[in-house]
């Protein structure tokens, strides 16, 4: 550990944003095509030139990533309208799409664009959703994003998660020996990589978001002779400032939904176990006091608990507390020999996690009301999962062969697909929550 933690602190670079060979390429690895058939026709063009973005393809990529659509092939389209009043919806049936997305982008002045779009349902042939938005070419991506989030949303009954932000860290080897790490934030598609914070030797661990997407908590050291401590960094100035620091080391931090409190892991005089920060004022309340390690905490949606991983049972399980305080109770029992890094859903029914059931670290998904846990990957070190902000993914991080890659999973386990840097690694993956 003490080689790990060896090097010096480069410095902090504010949202740099990165060339192309820094993006996370998406590659679908497993799926299903039993999903809903649907046709995106290319958005009509309306200005000089070419269009800034290929909004049709980024709608189709995200769709088909969900593993909730079968998306028809453009070399299929019998023909390509723009708007509801040139559809003719024989000729899409004669394909057997059942949904239809149609679009146009007019260019009105110089960087400044209107996007409209209408999702029509094929056999009604009634119109589902229908949108106009304004948007400069910098945001023309989010506005594709946005546009999928409708679609999923319209013809799933669950809300999009498209038009979220990923945080992510990523790992170099130079020539010389060091090690480059990389703290980062892209789009949920691995577009639009920002870097956060760049170091030398030394690890940074365990990202957060706030519930605003604001700030990022996160783990790093000042240099090898630090223990480990949580920074708080704000993800459009830049500014970051050490929160926690104790005679030992801080780590895991997690927001609790209303922002206003941290669960930590801190050590004191050699006993690690979670406590609670006021972000505001920095003061601390010990939440657990036991000989064992605890660690890990993640808060429940609705704020009055907190799970945490302990290995007082003598391996790693999962317990729940009262965020009051109280008597932690096992949650997890005849589910694995080991389990660790519990988060909750969205609605606080299930929870995710790394598990052991004797042939190595997978992720499962535990639900709480029947104590079921369900096997979502095969891989032998998979870590740090986190479910996307509408419950319908999980992102977390595994090996592919000797590299660190990010991947997802479909909650249910039928869609599979794996993030790749072009050089290096990544690791311990987090999802922003949604913006209102």
């Amino acid at each position: 550990m003490r080689m790990l933690f060896a090097g010096i602190l480069l410095g902090l670079s504010s949202m740099v944003c990165l060339p192309a060979n820094a993006v996370l390429t998406i590659e679908i690895t497993q799926g299903e095509d039993s999903g809903v058939p649907i046709a995106v026709v290319p958005f009509r063009w309306h200005g000089a030139g070419n269009p800034p973005e290929d909004l049709r393809g980024i709608i189709a990529a995200n769709l088909h990533r969900s593993g909730r659509f079968d998306l028809l092939p453009p070399g299929n389209f019998l023909s390509r309208p723009s708007e509801i009043g040139e559809v003719r919806y024989k000729d899409w049936r004669l394909i057997k799409a059942e949904a239809l997305v149609v679009g146009r982008i007019f260019e009105k002045s110089p960087d400044n664009y209107e996007i409209t779009f209408q999702l029509l349902d094929v056999y009604r042939e009634t119109q589902k959703a229908g949108y106009r938005f304004n948007a400069t070419g910098e945001h023309l991506r989010q506005v594709a994003h946005q546009i999928s989030d409708h679609i999923y949303h319209k013809l799933t009954g669950i809300e999009g998660a498209f038009d979220t932000r990923i945080a992510y860290v990523t790992r170099e080897q130079q020539d010389n020996g060091d090690r480059i790490y990389q703290l980062m934030v892209a789009d949920s598609d691995g577009h639009r990589p920002q870097q956060i914070l760049r170091t030398t030797n030394l690890p940074v661990l365990s990202p957060a978001w706030s519930p605003d997407g604001e700030w990022l908590a996160y783990v790093s050291f000042v240099d090898r002779r630090s223990g480990a401590n949580v920074w708080l960094q704000n993800i459009r100035t830049g500014n970051r400032r050490k929160i926690a620091q104790s005679e030992g080391a801080a780590s895991a931090p997690a927001w609790s939904p209303d922002g206003k409190r941290l669960a930590l892991r801190m050590s004191h005089k050699g006993n690690a176990d979670i406590y609670l920060m006021d972000v505001a004022s920095g003061s601390i309340k010990r939440l657990t006091r036991h000989p064992a390690i605890d660690t890990e905490p993640a808060w429940a949606p609705n704020g009055r608990q907190l799970v945490f991983t302990s290995d007082r049972s003598g391996r790693p399980q999962i317990y729940r507390v009262a965020a009051a305080g109280g008597k932690p109770e096992r949650l997890t029992r005849g589910v694995g020999r080991e389990n660790a890094r519990a988060s909750y859903d969205p609605k606080g029914e299930r929870l995710v996690m790394v598990t052991n059931r004797g042939t190595g670290y997978q992720i499962g998904v535990f639900y709480m009301a029947d104590g079921r846990m369900d096997l979502l990957t095969d891989g032998t070190l998979d870590e740090s999962p986190v479910f996307a902000p509408n419950g319908a993914m999980i992102l977390y991080a595994t090996r592919l062969g000797r590299e660190g890659v990010l991947a997802a999973v479909s909650a249910d386990g039928r869609v599979k697909q794996v993030l790749k840097l072009h050089r290096g690694e990544v690791r311990e993956p987090s999802w922003a929550p949604k913006k209102n």
